[in-house]
Formats: C-alpha cells, sequence, structure tokens
C-alpha cells in the first residue's frame, strides 16, 4: 500500500512540476543573458559613468535621460534618420519578399537551388556586404555612378546627402534581408490548401487576382511577424552606417550625421566618448522606442487583417 501511495505522489509531482522544470533552463539563461544585463543597463543609465574609469562614477539619477529627450538635437536626428531608414527598408522587403516567395512557390526546374540561394546575403558577413556595396556605392570609382553615366545621370556622392545616403544603406538592408522574410512566405504559401485556388479559379480569378485577393490574406499573421522582425531589426542597425563612412569619423554617420542612426549614436558615446552612463540611457530609450513602433506596426497590421 504505501508502495502505491509513493508511485501516486510521485506522479503527481510529476504531473505538477515537471513542466516548470521543462521550461526552468529558458528562464535560466534568459535571466543571466536577457534580464540582467538589462536591468544593469538601466542601473548604469541612471550613472555619470566613463568607461574606462568606472570607479569613478557617480549617481545622477535621471540627468542623462533629460539631457537626452530635452536638450541633445544628435539624438533626435539620430532617431529621424533611423525613421527614415526603417520606412525605406520595411516596404520594400515586405513587398519584394512576397514576389519571391510567388515566384519560388511555382513548379520550375531547380527550384530547390534558387531555395537556397536566396537565403546566401543573409548567412553572408555584414562586414562583407557592406564593403562591398560601399564600393559600389562609391562617389569617383563607384559602379553605380558608371551604371547612371550611361545614362547621362552623372555622378552621385551617395554618402555626402541624406536621401542618397539612406538609399545606398536601405539597398543594402533590403538585400541582405529580403530572402529571409521570403523563406518564411514560401513556407506559408505550401500551406495553403490548393482548393481555395482551385476555387477561385472556378470564379473567374487570374493568378495576379489569386495573389492578392487568396494568398496575401492568408499570408498577413506572416506578414506581422516579418514586419515585426524588420522593426526590431532596423531600430538597431549599427554595422550598414558604421562602415559605409570608414574612417576615424565613422561613427558620426558622415561629416553632418546625415546617416547616423540611434544605435551608431548609442555607439558614438559608449566607445568614442566613453560616455557609458549617456549611452546606456540611449540603449534604455531605443528599446522602449522599439517596442512602442513594433506595438504600432502590430496594431496596424491587426486592423488592417480585421478590415
Amino acid at each position: 500500500m504505501a508502495v502505491v501511495d509513493r508511485a501516486a505522489r510521485r506522479h503527481r509531482w510529476d504531473t505538477k512540476f515537471a513542466p516548470y522544470a521543462y521550461v526552468a533552463p529558458y528562464f535560466l539563461l534568459f535571466g543571466v543573458f536577457g534580464l540582467f544585463p538589462l536591468l544593469y543597463t538601466v542601473w548604469v543609465s541612471l550613472q555619470h559613468r566613463n568607461l574606462v574609469d568606472s570607479a569613478e562614477a557617480y549617481f545622477i539619477w535621471f540627468s542623462n535621460y533629460h539631457q537626452l529627450l530635452f536638450a541633445d538635437p544628435y539624438f533626435w536626428n539620430a532617431m529621424g534618420n533611423t525613421l527614415s531608414l526603417w520606412l525605406l527598408t520595411t516596404v520594400p522587403q515586405i513587398l519584394f519578399a512576397l514576389g519571391i516567395a510567388q515566384l519560388l512557390n511555382r513548379k520550375v526546374r531547380t527550384r530547390t537551388l534558387f531555395r537556397m540561394g536566396v537565403i546566401l546575403p543573409n548567412v553572408t558577413s555584414v562586414a562583407a556586404v557592406t564593403i562591398i556595396f560601399a564600393q559600389l556605392f562609391g562617389r569617383d570609382f563607384g559602379l553605380i555612378n558608371w551604371v547612371l553615366e550611361l545614362f547621362g545621370a552623372g555622378h552621385i556622392d551617395w554618402q555626402a546627402g541624406t536621401a542618397t545616403s539612406h538609399i545606398a544603406i536601405a539597398t543594402m538592408v533590403v538585400w541582405r534581408w529580403t530572402g529571409y522574410h521570403a523563406l518564411i512566405f514560401l513556407a506559408s504559401m505550401q500551406a495553403i490548401p490548393s482548393s481555395m485556388y482551385e476555387a477561385a479559379t472556378l470564379d473567374g480569378a487570374n493568378g495576379w487576382q489569386q495573389f492578392w485577393r487568396v494568398t496575401v490574406p492568408l499570408l498577413r499573421p506572416q506578414i506581422i511577424f516579418t514586419t515585426i522582425i524588420a522593426t526590431t531589426g532596423n531600430m538597431r542597425l549599427l554595422a550598414e552606417p558604421l562602415l559605409f563612412n570608414p574612417g576615424t569619423a565613422a561613427a558620426t554617420g558622415g561629416s553632418d550625421r546625415q546617416f547616423q542612426t540611434a544605435a551608431l549614436y548609442l555607439y558614438e558615446q559608449g566607445f568614442a566618448n566613453y560616455d557609458f552612463g549617456y549611452s546606456s540611457a540611449i540603449a534604455v530609450v531605443l528599446a522602449i522606442a522599439t517596442i512602442i513602433v513594433a506595438g504600432l506596426g502590430y496594431l496596424v497590421t491587426k486592423r488592417i487583417q480585421t478590415d
């Protein structure tokens, strides 16, 4: 009888506590590598702390945030550049990814090879991609300007202007991440029942109408997901603008800060000016802004889905 009671008790404990034991490693790792760095960043943001002399740190509480939000035009310039690049990259990524996924979903020869090829830009080193594109958009010997000259457009100093530099950087981001989103859309397209397309064909819908009336509405959850992923990625855009203007002033994002993103401004304050407290405040504000922008994007796409 005692053996039966112990077995029943172990079974109850297993049923009650086993799920928590299974998920505990994730929360443990998240606490060590996610939650603790976040809380430590908030703690440092309340201090005046030099990166190379942390022993002299002292609390100034919310002075970093006050300076950042109300007396720092460079920060708002960086946030404006980040928003501009977000608009220039997110919309083309989604549209190009939908088109590529639709093409890859067709029964064509060597389609497996093409499906593997679209992910190659994403697994390529971001440093290598940026250096190559910086050469392509070079002012004097860049391939882009050479092609423009053939059509009589003349030379463009891509780094000098705000619009031109944003277009160049957005091109890098779109080229690198479109294939990743295309594979997500492709996997979802293959899960759509063929009977829905057959019914649309019987109703007289052509291929273009089927794509916009059947495929795209059924992919709205995936579009919401990719929009949020693209938003969070662009809010921490660093390597592309940093390597687009290599040199001693790389962290400023151009001579007039015309393509300095918020993440690049954080890098400048933390690792060029060694102001660790101020850069931590930028990190906290940027994290909050990322949550807000991602939330707004979710609400907008959700509203479109409801309509």
